[in-house]
């Protein structure tokens, strides 16, 4: 019995330590894609023939630019928890002119202006001006957050799903990826592209900054399966003398 457990451990640690260095590799590689694509010139967004091909390696953080205009009785807040605090994202659909539409992330809102805006959503806009946004590409992120799952009857959204927001909303061809409204800082177009809101949003807060403490983790874990091998040989040095 106790061999059988000492086995499992093992081979646990193990399993988990070389999933951590799996798990390195893949940041290790995101952040390289991040750190060449948010710097390059802004490009035309996708066009849907492009959609069914569109992942994260090929097109997320990729600088794109846009003109159409707001469909601000259809935006969304999602929740968010930023460097500003705890808040919410104000997502609004962008008609674009060949009829297809994609959901823009327009910025950062606090917690204590979530009344407003749903009161300024219902109202909806008498004009909608045409605009040109420029901005990051973002994957949809469905499902919900941790533990929570978005409610849309109660425009409750844990997360940026795509295709869950566009269905609720009424958007009949909407892109299946996001953008976020802004540019890093050190972005040749960063002034521009993250003017201040006049309406109390802070854009340009995309986090491209991700943490890495894969090894740490990997050499925990190994660690782990080493001290296990070790207590097997003590064990079993201590039977050998007992036996003697």
């Amino acid at each position: 019995m106790l061999i059988t457990v000492g086995i499992a451990l093992f081979l646990g640690f193990v399993s988990l330590g070389t999933w951590q260095v799996q798990r390195r590799a893949w940041k290790l590689a995101l952040m390289e894609r991040v750190e060449q694509r948010v710097h390059s010139a802004p490009s035309a967004l996708p066009a849907p023939d492009e959609w069914p091909r569109i992942d994260a390696a090929g097109y997320e953080y990729r600088p794109v630019s846009a003109t159409g205009h707001w469909l601000e009785e259809r935006s969304v807040l999602t929740k968010a928890l930023t460097e500003l605090g705890a808040g919410f994202w104000l997502l609004t659909p962008l008609q674009l002119a060949d009829g297809s539409q994609v959901l823009v992330n327009r910025g950062f809102t606090p917690e204590s202006r979530r009344s407003q805006w749903l009161q300024q959503i219902a109202r909806g806009s008498d004009s909608a001006p045409t605009v040109t946004i420029t901005g990051l590409m973002r994957m949809s992120e469905p499902g919900g957050g941790f533990l929570r799952q978005n409610n849309p009857q109660e425009q409750q959204w844990f997360s940026r799903d795509v295709a869950a927001i566009a269905r609720h909303q009424g958007l009949t061809h909407a892109a299946p990826f996001f953008v976020d409204l802004g540019l890093p800082t050190d972005s040749p177009a960063h002034a521009q592209a993250n003017a201040p809101s006049t309406d109390g949003l802070h854009p340009g807060m995309t986090v491209i900054r991700f943490s890495n403490s894969h090894l740490v983790y990997a050499i925990t874990w190994y660690g782990l399966a080493l001290m296990v091998l070790g207590a097997a040989w003590l064990v079993r040095r201590q039977n050998k003398i007992h036996s003697g």
